[in-house]
């Protein structure tokens, strides 16, 4: 029962989709949301597969002069099923960075305002572009990657929460980071990785770059915060997503 309600934290934490299950236990939902942790990926694969099921939909007319549109359609699926909740975490990512000067008090308290700065709707205007540009160019052939990218995505949190100290006390991240099975979930990534390398051609290259999109990042936070957030989380899903997106496409 644990194991579902953990599913079902992440789903309600990572899409908008409406699931939900009876009989929540309230005593034990710090451990529930270190074991969602673990799901995330699984969530990832829910997402992947929403947006090749809407890229088999659009594919009969996607190479044609209307392939533009489509690619604007497939984006906002993509954004309706996520909630744009990453993207807010990113603007809010971006506005802390650039208004925190180095500080880090000043920084976390940008990070809960809850109004987008000039760098936040910049920052998600640059993401948004790359992966429609990204989007406009993919090939129905290419709907292994368009499946794998976003587990890759939400795979990296499950690496920052194993690596990173979560900076701000109590709430859900704090369980999270705290209650992680962490011999489960380092081998959970290692399997994904194996089997993105594996099954997925040029998984490789996907691996690698993941790997320094998460270095880069996570030395920022560590040098800014001295760990992660939940909004960090949401910026390194969001850059993750453009990075691979528009790598397996110049690849291509």
């Amino acid at each position: 029962m644990m194991l579902l309600q953990a599913f079902v934290t992440a789903l309600q934490l990572l899409t908008r989709i409406p699931l939900s299950i009876p009989g929540h236990d309230p005593d034990r939902q710090a451990k529930v949301a270190g074991y969602a942790v673990l799901f995330y990926p699984v969530v990832g694969v829910l997402i992947g597969a929403l947006l090749v099921l809407l890229l088999g939909l659009l594919q009969p007319v996607w190479q044609s002069e209307a392939s533009l549109l489509h690619a604007g359609l497939l984006l906002t699926g993509w954004v309706i099923v996520t909630g744009a909740l990453h993207l807010d975490g990113l603007a809010d990512s971006a506005d802390a960075w650039l208004g925190g000067f180095g500080d880090r008090e000043r920084t976390l308290a940008i990070m809960k305002d809850s109004y987008a700065g000039p760098a936040g709707v910049t920052a998600i205007m640059v993401i948004l572009l790359l992966k429609f540009a990204a989007l406009s160019e993919l090939s129905w052939t290419l709907w292994p990657a368009l499946l794998v990218i976003p587990v890759l995505a939400r795979l990296q949190v499950v690496l920052l929460f194993l690596t990173t100290a979560y900076v701000r006390p109590g709430g859900m991240g704090a369980s999270a980071t705290e209650h992680l099975p962490r011999k489960t979930a380092w081998a959970w990534l290692l399997l994904i990785a194996v089997a993105v390398i594996t099954l997925i051609e040029s998984g490789w290259m996907l691996i690698v770059a993941m790997g320094l999109v998460f270095v880069v990042l996570r030395a920022i936070m560590q040098q800014r915060l001295g760990g992660t957030t939940g909004d960090t989380a949401g910026a390194l899903i969001e850059i993750t997503e453009a990075v691979l997106l528009c790598l397996i496409v110049l690849s291509t």
